[in-house]
């Protein structure tokens, strides 16, 4: 994304004087103080209202922001519950540093969507200070999550087509992950982006699916026994350890991942519930590993095996056919696209028990 000129970050517009926005004083939501003095006037200043949720978007909207303080966006709670589960409470001091300097960035406010890009690609207004309802896909969603959700879901890796719903319908991010789920998170839902009831998934808009009447038999025979992706997605990003420190000449938190590489593996779904009852689902690596944090510490992660490195996974690049919907003994019989043990590293063999493929659905004869 290119860097925005100084007077695109700054810019209030004639337009914006004429928003609902626009009516309302500086002051009622940067603070400052009202004087002709351009440093008079920005003592005191706040150049992000919205980093308070308690702030200036809460006077008009307190049951947006109430809620929001909530969400997974806002507290990063997904973080630590996969943290706390890998570590132990002596450890999270050092933990909480290494969280400060490298993971605290991804906390988006609410003017991270409507008004601004986020911080972690350079900030700058969306629109002239304008307020976007609906936020910008590519300037704010696939502007934190490029790497994997963005990359596979516009299709930007070589010969694998964007998702579906993108190429053939320009959806957005927002048609399924629609406001309320953006702006707070059910109580199940606080932890982690798969605890809780399954939002969004695919009956919302795809009901006739498995149900009577379905012409697909497939559906009703693998209804609840597999995830959709299983047979409706393609090749995804998978990644290795992400390696924290901070820079010896610029003081600055940088990072260094092992590598990443396109996968499709299925595997055991180890969060199997009464929302997600599958026995198979898509499985992706994690960037995770040991040593990951050894900059802050030794051995930050004693119970690392405790979570699988192969993970539940729900990729962005759906299609109508793939290899899978081809015959049935794409998947029957084919072990070259479960997670067997010998796809897994040997040091985290036991930390992918629940999801390892020990025996491979046999090939249907004739198929």
């Amino acid at each position: 994304m290119a860097p925005l000129e100084p007077y695109e970050k700054v810019l209030v517009s004639v337009d914006f004087m004429k928003t609902t926005h626009g009516k309302i004083t500086c002051i009622d939501c940067h603070k400052g103080t009202q004087n002709l003095d351009k440093n008079k006037a920005h003592t005191g200043m706040v150049s992000d209202p919205s980093a308070d949720p308690k702030g200036a978007c809460a006077t008009c909207h307190a049951e947006l922001t109430a809620g929001y303080q909530k969400s997974l966006h806002s507290t990063l709670a997904g973080y630590w519950t996969v943290l706390n589960a890998r570590s132990t409470p002596e450890k999270k001091p050092a933990l909480e540093k290494m969280f400060g300097n490298h993971c605290s960035s991804c906390h988006s406010t609410c003017g991270d969507c409507h008004v601004s890009q986020p911080n972690s690609v350079g900030s700058g207004f969306l629109n002239g200070h304008n307020f976007e309802k609906t936020p910008p896909m590519t300037r704010t969603c696939t502007a934190c999550h490029g790497s994997r959700v963005g990359n596979d879901y516009l299709g930007k890796h070589e010969d694998i087509p964007g998702d579906v719903h993108f190429r053939e319908e320009r959806m957005t991010c927002v048609s399924c992950h629609t406001g309320p789920s953006l702006h707070t998170a059910p109580a199940d839902q606080s932890t982690h982006r798969y605890a809780g009831e399954q939002n969004p998934k695919c009956e919302t808009c795809h009901p006739k699916v498995g149900a009577a009447g379905d012409p697909v038999s497939q559906h009703s025979t693998h209804k609840d026994k597999l995830s959709c992706q299983v047979c409706h997605s393609v090749s995804y990003t998978s990644c290795d350890g992400c390696h924290v420190s901070i820079s010896k000449d610029t003081q600055a938190p940088m990072y260094k991942t092992e590598g990443d590489y396109l996968t499709f593996f299925i595997g055991k779904n180890a969060r199997k519930d009464a929302t997600r009852p599958y026995n198979y689902v898509t499985v992706r690596h994690v960037p995770i590993s040991p040593d990951n944090f050894a900059y802050y510490g030794e051995n930050l992660l004693p119970n690392f095996d405790k979570l699988p490195t192969w993970a539940y996974t729900t990729p962005h690049n759906i299609q109508l056919k793939t290899p899978q919907t081809e015959t049935c003994n794409k998947c029957h019989g084919n072990p070259k696209i479960f997670l067997t043990a010998d796809k897994v590293a040997k040091d985290e063999l036991k930390a992918n028990q629940p999801v390892i493929v020990d025996k491979v659905p046999a090939a249907i004869p004739g198929q």
